[in-house]
């Protein structure tokens, strides 16, 4: 994911030798490259030509979705996101690996429990999903450290270069990795059909730019690993880096990113004049002609920040009316290859993301974080997809140039054609004024196998603002030519007695279809509705017009029939592919146009088989509803859903209709504000007793080659110089008074909107608030009149945001520090005091962290997490009967916990939770820190917000049992501060057919001997 404030160096490239890939697709005779002698066969599955990639012979467009595992700690909720992105017409998903969570220690790599990908694999093999391995080293991802482990700040070579010493770093992690995801293969039977090597190597700084030696390196980590389907690059900005035939640290397929209308969420109906892309198919033809266009990341969202509006605004900014303009601008561009980042984004927990971004990873995908699809932008995505899935022939057409004048009557609307002189033609209109939300009347004159003509025959059509069409010609529709549609295809399927089509308009438009059938006259019958009118149009050819409405309107013409519907009953469509191939996998009979069933009426429909003479349909139900079935399978007499079989009625035009037992439950949810909290101060470092002597003592050096130490700074204060990468720090310095300090200077980094707060002794001296705007700060405290001769102690704490990302090679601002740069205790004459014997903490062990279950991020280096008082079943003997609702009254970290019991109905309906904060800023400012049964699921800043709902899933949460909240509450100011509210909410139950979740290892409680 590419972060558009950066800036980025311009590319230059050179060819030198080539890299490994295939020098011929199975089924023809396109030819892949003009030197074929130059390449090495490795696989002869997944293939590829200047057209599109193959996948076992097939032609296949590859619409896909980016998600990623480790924003995801429940594995059971891998099949439910594969089957919610396969039921949108997907056919492939795009996954990150984060190196961070994977080698917490250098050379202790451990990828067992939640961390495992095979649970991954499985999921997406029994969903039908294909998959795209990126495991960087490098991947940005709004990750900490952009993936990069915090130990690589003490690796003195600059990052994403052939520097010895990082390459050296990279080694076991690509060895490890590559070897799991080369298992995973589809040579293997596995799902994996693609990999990328690192990510989005696009421009250098200060740096040899591009290191050819460098992405050879990391392509070779890949193959020795034994890597064998096509690798794939994804340069952040189309400049070439890395294109076949630029030699050495060449892709086998080149792609880029595109994120044209950036991420301002504050104003979210806002489209800037000129970003959206109109020379897209020219830029592939001048980088890569010899290979699929493919757009490896494609804005399927934004980010956010801490300060920011919320996810919801950023759902609103790229929202299903940027779905329909930027993606079939995609789709009009050519591209054969697309994957949206993302489609669900997950959960930051842990303290896993960067420090741009808070512990939501909404990013307002088409997917919610809770895993709801309740957006409209899923719905309008599925219609793109299920289409594309229907039309293969779309892969063997090229774009023709945009016009206002060639097709269109109004020049108001631009059209750019996709033609082909074997396999139609599709005709993408939109305004030419992308941004207006006006609505404009067009006709068309378009080619066609019929002669040239203007569509529609009567009447205009109808573009709404911020709306695009693609409007096909000559279009096949199994053994029946469609001459063409002004309304938008959703999907058609060839059954055993007849063809089905679907196609959809909006509200109110007019709309006409054509058939040409060269055999036989056409009778048309009215099945449902009497809106649609047909009329013949010359000897071999029929007309079908309407007015869309919400009311469908249903048509036979011979033995094609054709379903009319108005966009909003469209979404209420699903088709699920019937098992097939040789296996009888997800995967269906073919990866275009498989064999499918129709399903109209739930709220998801996952999967669907025949057994026996029974079809069986796992989908998910929101409300009461109709199922109805179109083109059940031959030989099926039996309805089964969700297991259960169901009594149906056959209408007048052969589909089955049921009423399943749709009902939903009265939930019973605790209230959190009447638990028995117990609490503890969390900051005994405060107290004149407090033994640190187990604490780090600050060394005179710093290896990290990005932050020297400033002068006259005599030890660094750096967290990950001592293994302290994720997470609070704390320190302690010493001096003895001379009786005329006066003030503290700090310059503390911490990451954006990070905090930082100072006590001299138990003294609160002052806090630096979270600013989402900078990453460091200088800051002047007061000193009171010290007695001279007097010893005393300084405390600091400092909030560590996540490492900042490496997006740029050369700058390594992934090394920015964690803590404190530098120190001056001063008198008012400037004299200074020397404040030495400092010491350091963060996580209990470091990188040698105690938590192996959840990993080596998730744990800061307060008191409570440091003796594990944030898991499950804390001694309770050792806390006190306090509650976070009730106010410090003074700063300071306080932690509170308290049991809670569920009792869901889990094994029937699909539940989401969410833990929401009250916002009275009466209660004073405050940074929380969420944990549910020992994993911190949010990071709360009640100043900066926006987050204050932090959903949790279900296998973190016990929704069958008891569990175990913990709250860590710091309070910025000298008044202290309280939670005004925590509630546990619910959203609405949905009746669903997903796989039972088990909980997730969730160790609870025990004594931390070496804790302090």
């Amino acid at each position: 994911m590419k972060i558009s404030t950066l800036c980025v160096a311009a590319l230059s490239t050179a060819p030198m030798a080539s890299a490994l890939v295939l020098n011929r697709h199975a089924p023809g005779s396109y030819s892949i490259m003009n030197e074929p002698d130059k390449r090495e066969l490795l696989q002869d599955i997944v293939t590829w030509d200047e057209h599109s990639m193959f996948i076992r012979g097939e032609r296949a467009m590859l619409f896909s979705g980016e998600l990623h595992p480790f924003r995801m700690p429940v594995p059971g909720h891998y099949i439910d996101i594969f089957q919610k992105i396969k039921a949108l017409g997907f056919n492939m998903v795009s996954f990150y690996v984060d190196w961070a969570i994977l080698e917490g220690k250098a050379g202790d790599f451990r990828d067992d429990g939640i961390f495992s990908l095979e649970p991954f694999f499985k999921a997406a093999k029994d969903a039908g999903i294909y998959l795209l391995a990126r495991p960087g080293p490098y991947i940005n991802a709004e990750a900490s450290g952009g993936g990069y482990p915090g130990w690589l700040q003490r690796v003195k070579g600059q990052l994403r270069t052939d520097a010895p010493d990082y390459l050296a770093a990279t080694d076991n992690y690509m060895a490890k990795m590559g070897a799991i995801i080369a298992k995973a293969q589809i040579t293997n039977g596995g799902p994996v059909i693609l990999f990328q090597p690192e990510n989005e190597y696009s421009s250098g700084f200060n740096t040899q730019f591009p290191n050819k030696k460098y992405m050879q390196y990391v392509i070779d980590q890949a193959r020795k690993a034994g890597i064998l389907v096509p690798l794939i690059n994804n340069d952040s900005f189309p400049g070439g880096t890395g294109a076949p035939g630029t030699g050495e640290g060449e892709s086998d397929i080149y792609g880029f990113d595109s994120y044209p209308l950036g991420f301002d969420c504050a104003n979210p109906s806002v489209w800037p004049a000129n970003h959206l892309p109109t020379t897209l198919a020219a830029t592939h033809e001048r980088l890569s002609p010899g290979g699929p266009f493919s757009i490896v990341e494609f804005q399927g969202g934004s980010y956010d920040t801490y300060g920011g509006k919320g996810f919801d605004a950023c759902s609103a900014l790229v929202n299903h009316e940027f779905a329909r303009v930027f993606d079939k601008n995609n789709l009009a561009s050519g591209v054969h290859t697309l994957n949206l980042y993302m489609i669900y984004g997950g959960t930051n927990w842990g303290n896993l993301g960067h420090n741009n971004g808070y512990t939501s990873y909404d990013y307002g995908a088409s997917i919610r974080e809770d895993r709801r699809i309740d957006r409209e932008k899923y719905s309008e995505v599925k219609l793109e997809g299920q289409f594309m899935r229907v039309t293969p022939s779309y892969l063997l057409t090229k774009p023709g140039a945009l016009s206002t004048t060639e097709y269109s009557d109004n020049p108001s609307i631009a059209v750019t054609p996709l033609q082909s002189s074997q396999t139609g033609s599709f005709f993408v209109v939109r305004h030419a004024d992308y941004q207006t939300r006006d609505s404009a009347t067009y006709t068309l004159k378009v080619p066609t196998s019929n002669g040239t003509m203007t569509i529609p025959r009567s009447g205009k059509l109808t573009l709404s603002g911020r709306d695009s069409k693609i409007h096909v010609v000559d279009y096949p529709v199994g053994d029946h030519h469609l001459l063409y549609s002004t309304a938008e295809i959703f999907t058609w399927q060839k059954l055993d007695d007849r063809t089905v089509l679907i196609v959809y308009g909006g509200p109110g438009e007019y709309h006409e279809l054509a058939f040409y059938e060269k055999y036989g006259k056409m009778n048309a019958t009215n099945v449902e509705g009497d809106r649609a009118k047909f009329q013949s149009t010359g000897e071999f050819t029929g007309m079908v017009s309407w007015n869309v409405s919400p009311e469908r309107q249903i048509i036979q013409i011979n033995d094609i029939v054709i379903y009319l519907l108005d966009r909003n009953s469209a979404y209420n469509y699903w088709v699920p592919v019937l098992p097939g191939g040789k296996d009888g996998s997800a995967y269906g009979s073919s990866i275009m146009n498989p064999k499918t069933v129709i399903v109209n009426g739930p709220y998801l429909v996952r999967s669907v088989d025949v057994r026996g003479s029974t079809l069986s349909i796992n989908a998910d139900f929101n409300k009461t509803a109709t199922v109805e079935v179109i083109g059940a399978p031959k030989g099926t007499t039996k309805l089964s859903i969700n297991g259960k079989q169901v009594p149906y009625t056959t209408n007048l035009f052969g589909n089955w209709e049921a009423k399943p037992d749709i009902s939903f439950p009265k939930l019973s949810l605790p209230s959190l504000s009447s638990l028995s909290w117990k609490g503890i101060d969390s900051l005994p470092e405060l107290k004149s007793t407090y033994d640190d002597s187990k604490w780090t003592s600050a060394q005179n050096y710093t290896a990290n080659s990005f932050a020297p130490l400033e002068n006259n700074t005599p030890v660094s204060l750096y967290g990950s110089d001592y293994g302290y990468n994720t997470g609070t720090l704390l320190f302690r310095g010493r001096f003895t008074s001379t009786g005329k300090e006066s003030s503290l200077f700090l310059h503390t980094v911490g990451g954006l909107a990070y905090g930082s707060s100072v006590w001299l002794d138990d003294k609160f001296l002052g806090s630096k608030l979270g600013d989402p705007n900078n990453s460091d700060a200088n800051t002047t405290l007061a000193i009171p009149k010290l007695e001279a001769g007097s010893k005393h102690i300084l405390t600091v704490v400092v909030d560590n945001m996540g490492l900042n990302e490496n997006l740029v090679p050369g700058y390594d601002s992934m090394k920015e520090p964690r803590g404190i740069y530098s120190w001056r205790l001063t008198s008012a004459d400037g004299t200074e005091t020397k404040v030495d014997g400092w010491k350091i903490t963060g996580n209990l062990g470091g990188e040698n962290y105690k938590d192996r279950a959840r990993g080596p991020l998730n744990e800061g280096g307060i008191f409570y997490e440091r003796q594990g008082y944030h898991l499950p079943s804390p001694p309770l003997d050792k806390l006190s009967s306090m509650s976070p609702f009730t106010a410090s009254k003074k700063a300071g970290i306080s932690y509170y916990t308290a049991k809670f019991h569920l009792d869901l109905p889990r094994d029937k309906y699909d539940i989401p939770l969410s833990f929401n904060f009250g916002t009275d800023q009466a209660s004073g400012r405050y940074h929380a820190f969420l944990y549910v049964n020992g994993f911190q699921f949010g990071k709360y800043i009640s100043y900066l917000g926006p987050q204050t709902e932090f959903p949790v899933p279900e296998g973190i949460l016990n929704y069958d049992g008891d569990n175990w909240i913990g709250l860590g509450v710091w309070a910025v100011d000298e008044g202290g501060a309280k939670v005004p509210s925590l509630e546990l909410v619910a959203k609405q139950p949905v009746l669903s057919s997903r796989s039972v979740v088990k909980l997730v290892s969730m160790p609870s409680y025990s004594r931390r001997s070496d804790a302090y």
